[in-house]
């Protein structure tokens, strides 16, 4: 019996892993409501921004199933998400300075 090498073959995902994810991407939702009912100055754009870039890598890595791909492609993505921040990093950089 042939053992299965597609590379593009279904990667089925478990009930449990499912909603695993899904209680993570509610306890990180309730964490941003949480966060943003608190003064905490500038740092809550930031702590917003690392709670929407753990919930969007979540997404991305499961239900989009990138941790089944190569590491080129994990590497284009991770790099496309540094110069997404360093480009949203400048901006605030730039509005804090007027």
């Amino acid at each position: 019996m042939a053992h299965d090498t597609d590379p593009h073959a279904a990667h089925p995902l478990g009930y449990g892993l499912l909603i695993g994810i899904w209680a993570a991407l509610m306890v990180l939702t309730a964490t941003t409501e949480a966060v943003a009912q608190v003064d905490l100055g500038f740092l809550n754009i930031v702590v917003a921004l690392a709670v929407a870039s753990i919930k969007a890598s979540l997404v991305v890595f499961v239900f989009m199933h990138l941790k089944y791909e190569n590491h080129t492609l994990k590497a284009m993505v991770a790099l496309a998400f540094v110069i997404l921040a360093i480009f949203i990093g400048f901006t605030f950089w730039d509005v804090g300075l007027r």
